[in-house]
């Protein structure tokens, strides 16, 4: 099989060319694969880059980032020790009107992705976990956690929870329950704390939970 090494990972050519393709109706721009360690047992599953993560093609840099890294230092866990990506994997972007100068009065903003931006990248995300065979997932907002286990509950009603599952997983066209349980664990988006100040209480109860359970089954990195 034909693979190319993108952002530390050998992907296969062809789903990287598949994703390309069906991604071409869509305003969308970078491509940020992921980053990390390759045999780890946790594995974290954002929803998109944002325009910084597009330009350096690294996942979870900026303010975001830096809530990230402090929310994982609270937890016991490093980059290093874990692999991190995302549902889409190109920044998902709208145009909308600015009064900044040299701008003709418009710049791109990030925006959720779509079904169909989801769907181009699933085979990728697929392949990811199963080269990694994680543990643990971590899914980063409502938009992992749906593509993850197809359901639609708010992030409020399962956050923090340990949810042992089968994950989705595309084929033929249709998302198909793997044949294996997944332990996913759901956390909101690290940026999701500086639109709604008020969760932060929630967010350190739910890193508590995922601290506990790190601990108890020891999951750091595989050796």
């Amino acid at each position: 099989m034909v693979g190319e090494r993108v952002n530390g990972m050998d992907l296969p050519e062809r789903l990287l060319k598949d994703a390309e393709k069906r991604m071409e109706p869509y305003d969308v721009e970078g491509f940020v694969l992921g980053q990390g360690n390759e045999n780890a047992e946790v594995v974290i599953v954002g929803e998109a880059p944002g325009e910084n993560e597009a330009v350096k093609e690294e996942p979870f840099i900026g303010r975001a980032g830096d809530e990230l890294d402090k929310q994982l230092a609270y937890v016991g866990l490093q980059r290093e020790d874990i692999y991190i990506t995302s549902t889409v994997r190109s920044r998902p972007y709208k145009w909308v009107k600015t009064n900044k100068k040299n701008t003709n009065g418009k710049r791109k903003a990030n925006r959720k992705p779509n079904k169909k931006e989801i769907l181009a990248h699933a085979p990728i995300l697929d392949y990811q976990l199963e080269q990694i065979s994680p543990s643990l997932v971590i899914a980063l907002g409502g938009v992992a956690y749906e593509r993850l286990t197809g359901r639609t509950e708010k992030m409020s009603e399962v956050l923090g929870k340990v949810i042992e599952t089968p994950i989705m997983k595309l084929e033929n066209e249709e998302y198909q329950p793997s044949h294996h349980d997944y332990s996913i664990f759901p956390l909101y988006h690290p940026a999701a704390v500086f639109y709604n100040p008020k969760i932060k209480e929630d967010i350190y109860a739910s890193l508590d939970n995922l601290k506990a359970y790190l601990t108890k089954h020891n999951l750091v990195t595989k050796t």
